[in-house]
């Protein structure tokens, strides 16, 4: 969901392993992997048959999201360090908000009255009827999504009034992005990997602790989904702030994967958590060795096919195509929605991006 370049010469060479080519990896397509996994994972609640393949609590969409927070959170990282507070918010914002605005317009006045005719037979009291198409975008525009509905559309489907299940992920991405520029001002946090480790340690102390401290905050969803996903995020900024000792090596990537799983299988309720540097790490080595196709290398889609994946579904339902079985349906969905995403990336995404570099 995020896209960072890495300087060459902003990490040392690292004592064993080598440094992460900014260049010679595949976590483009990775990254894109990891966007459709979560459409698979969401066409099983959007078909009405149950919460489809999942491991340890989690399901497949949970463990893509896992792997984007952590990815995200190696790269963000290092490009907080090396960036100056301006720049590096500047390109946060412009990585997360202009297509995530475009995409609230593009469900309200796209693909709602699409779905709100099917309903009505036409669109009187379209732009009236609650949650209004105007409200739907202004409601959800800080990325945090209060609103899911617009006029009351998608009905008659499997899972109804329920837009985009996929974007309440980015206010919490956001979030570390804000946590990692508060943690740039310290210059203890750039001298030694301690304090990045310690918070790493603390936040997974916290969700081991969910329960316990959930009357303490009224039970906030909002404390508790931080809770779930940081540590993965701050799993990933472990991996980048040891990367001056520990780079990737072709021997240190298997063995994190197997620690992972081990943490994962053998730690009841903190496992994934507890195993997110290894994730990290993991994903990594693998985007070292694992080929990407060019076009892919130069156009990341990655962010748009997940922020549009969803209303795609949605959409695909509304016209029946919840009948057709998960398959059937998750290959139309990636049919629908890979146009769309490489609309965001080239009309959207890329032209921001370019200007927010120029600007900064």
């Amino acid at each position: 969901m995020s896209t960072a370049v890495l300087k060459p010469n902003a990490i040392p060479a690292p004592v064993i392993g080598s440094r992460l080519d900014p260049r010679g990896n595949s976590l483009n397509l990775i990254r894109l992997v990891l966007a459709f996994m979560v459409l698979l994972a969401h066409s099983w609640h959007i078909v009405g048959d149950g919460n489809g393949w999942g491991f340890r609590g989690e399901n497949l969409g949970g463990w893509a999201v896992a792997g984007f927070f952590g990815i995200s959170g190696y790269l963000i990282t290092a490009s907080r360090f090396s960036n100056r507070i301006g720049p590096y918010l500047v390109h946060r914002v412009a990585r997360i908000f202009p297509a995530f605005i475009v995409c609230l317009v593009v469900m309200a006045f796209g693909f709602a009255p699409i779905a709100y005719v099917i309903q009505h037979g036409s669109l009187q009291g379209f732009l009236h009827a609650p949650t209004t198409p105007l409200n739907s975008i202004f409601a959800n525009m800080t990325l945090h999504i209060v609103s899911y509905d617009i006029a009351g559309t998608p009905a008659g489907v499997p899972y109804a009034k329920a837009w985009n299940g996929s974007l309440w992920t980015l206010y919490f991405e956001f979030l570390c992005y804000l946590l990692v520029a508060l943690i740039g001002f310290l210059p203890l946090f750039k001298k030694t990997p301690w304090p990045i480790i310690g918070a790493f340690a603390m936040s997974v102390v916290i969700w081991a602790n969910i329960d316990s401290l959930k009357p303490y905050l009224q039970s906030n969803l909002d404390f508790e989904l931080a809770a779930r996903l940081v540590p993965y995020f701050l799993g990933g900024a472990v991996v980048q702030v040891l990367s001056s000792r520990v780079g990737i090596h072709k021997v240190a990537g298997p063995v994190a994967i197997v620690l992972a799983g081990l943490s994962i299988f053998l730690v009841d309720g903190f496992g994934g958590q507890l195993a997110a540097p290894f994730i990290a790490y993991g994903l990594l080595w693998i985007s070292t060795w694992l080929p990407q196709p060019a076009l892919v290398a130069r156009h990341d889609i990655s962010y748009g096919a997940y922020i549009y994946a969803f209303p795609v579904q949605q959409l695909l339902a509304v016209f029946g195509g919840y009948h057709w079985g998960v398959w059937w349906f998750t290959l139309a969905a990636t049919v629908c929605t890979i146009p769309l995403a490489a609309a965001s990336w080239f009309f959207v995404e890329r032209p921001v991006m370019r200007r927010a570099k120029k600007s900064a």
